[in-house]
């Protein structure tokens, strides 16, 4: 599936990560789930392509195209606890591979804009990276920022349930952004997903209010399309790509969005 990418790499403060490469169009930055960068997450980078979108995808962690399992997924996890570059609990902060992802999507919308594209890109961040695309809003050419099914920290207390990964300083640049230049910010997650509580969604809301727009999709007890309990990864593992779906259309609004946000003049 990687045939259709190019591969290159990108470093900033000593840092380097391998970043994967494809399309031609606004550029949109797919920043992988637990445990990597697995089939799911490739198919969904292709839809975007495919939708007309210069797609950029860091590998952070584990084996690009390594179907997901428990095992591999616990596996990443707990190298993820240990990382210098990841901060699993804590409160009020941004993990520091933000860092490195902020100065990456500067080094994109850079290098687009030299190939004649529009200023402005879009970003997505799933599971332990969701709350990244709400710390790339604080610079002025992340135009589009979607967390799917964010869950740092880890909501473990009250705390850490309603936290957003992000200091206050930033989510204060953030909200004027939304208010300035009527950014939005689109969340998506399951109803009965523990990693990704309500309380941050209610938290969203409350700190933007009209610009935030949050996707939750029942996965109740009884829910009417038969989605597990469990589920959790809105637009990759979980999805099911029949018209009508909920996470169907959950996607087609990620699409939408980035459409909105990227191609505001029309096509």
């Amino acid at each position: 599936m990687l045939t259709d990418f190019d591969l290159g790499s990108f470093t900033h403060d000593g840092i380097t990560h391998p970043v994967y490469r494809a399309g031609n169009g606004p550029g949109v930055l797919v920043i992988h789930e637990i445990p990597g960068i697995t089939p799911p997450v490739l198919e969904f980078a292709e839809r975007l392509v495919a939708a007309g979108y210069s797609v950029f995808m860091p590998e952070l962690f584990g084996t690009v195209e390594k179907p997901m399992t428990n095992s591999y997924a616990a596996e990443q996890i707990t190298r993820a606890c240990i990382s210098r570059e990841f901060n699993l609990w804590s409160i009020g902060k941004s993990s520091p591979v933000t860092n490195w992802l902020r100065a990456l999507s500067k080094k994109i919308n850079d290098d687009l804009v030299a190939e004649g594209f529009t200023d402005g890109i879009g970003a997505i961040g799933m599971c332990l990276t969701g709350n990244f695309a709400l710390t790339l809003m604080v610079d002025p050419w992340v135009m589009a920022p979607v967390l799917s099914q964010p869950s740092l920290p880890l909501p473990i207390g009250r705390s850490r349930k309603r936290d957003l990964h992000i200091t206050t300083a930033d989510l204060d640049v953030v909200k004027a952004r939304a208010i300035t230049e009527g950014r939005c910010v689109l969340g998506l997650r399951f109803t009965g997903d523990t990693l990704c509580p309500p309380e941050r969604f209610e938290r969203l809301e409350a700190e933007l209010g009209e610009n935030f727009e949050g996707i939750e999709i029942d996965s109740g007890p009884d829910n009417d399309f038969h989605i597990s309990r469990r589920a959790h990864s809105v637009v990759t593992t979980d999805l099911i790509d029949e018209d009508g779906h909920p996470t169907r259309v959950a996607l087609d609004r990620v699409l939408s969005f980035f459409e909105q946000n990227l191609y505001p003049a029309g096509r």
